[in-house]
């Protein structure tokens, strides 16, 4: 299966967790301090309903012991540890598909359903659940479901003894990627930096050249000159650019 480089130019994550409180103290922001370190991780940035909901959520539990054990294993054979970073499960991708199972519901059925499926195919060949299998034996079932078939245009999938393996396997697959690079292991991964202020030159003399195109001396000046980019830019009445 493709490592996880090929897999980071289809996911960039928005962190999802940081410092409540970061920066000097100032007078009379201790208690502040001291009242944001004690809410509950989910809380921050949450309306009243909203951590209602996610409180329900969390409390609640979906999948079975068996069921969480599978996931595991089936998300480290997609995204295992490598030289860059750890794996799916060292990065909480199977509570983040347990959470995904209860916020959207309508996975439940294809998730658990996928996951029987994978266990009868298991008993099929090897007469042992997945789980019980070794390496090599799970990825004899993996690999006849890991690669869906390429359609062309207007071209109807032809069902096979796969495809309600293979129909699972993508879901699967599609939330562990977003699990693992939502998280603050996958975060780091992708070397995401956040919204950071940072220097643009205009487009490439070369790219110009090739259009037939360049930049009014007048504009160059006003827009491309870093030294006034804090500068907040002024319009006349008319809606001609001032400064």
């Amino acid at each position: 299966m493709k490592r996880r480089d090929t897999l980071k130019t289809l996911f960039v994550g928005s962190i999802a967790a940081g410092a409540l409180v970061t920066g000097c103290k100032t007078e009379g922001s201790e208690k502040e301090i001291e009242a944001a370190e004690t809410l509950w991780p989910h809380e921050y940035g949450r309306t009243p309903e909203e951590i209602e909901v996610d409180t329900k959520l969390f409390e609640a539990q979906f999948f079975n012991a068996h069921e969480m054990e599978t996931i595991a294993i089936l998300v480290d054979i997609i995204l295992p540890a490598d030289e860059e970073s750890g794996s799916a499960t060292e990065a909480g991708v199977p509570d983040f598909i347990e959470f995904m199972m209860k916020d959207y519901e309508r996975l439940q059925l294809p998730i658990r359903g996928g996951l029987m499926w994978l266990d009868t195919e298991s008993n099929k060949r090897f007469e042992k659940e997945f789980k019980y299998l070794t390496n090599a034996e799970q990825l004899q079932i993996v690999d006849d479901i890991a690669y869906p078939p390429i359609l062309k245009p207007g071209e109807k999938e032809k069902l096979t003894q796969f495809s309600a393996g293979i129909k699972f396997f993508t879901q699967l697959r599609n939330l562990t990627m977003t699990g693992f690079f939502t998280s603050e292991m996958g975060i780091e991964a992708l070397g995401y930096q956040g919204n950071r202020p940072n220097v643009w030159d205009g487009v490439p003399q070369e790219v110009l050249d090739k259009h037939g195109l360049a930049y009014e001396e007048e504009w160059l000046a006003k827009c491309i000159n870093q030294d006034t980019r804090a500068t907040v830019a002024e319009w006349d009445e008319e809606g001609n650019l001032i400064n």
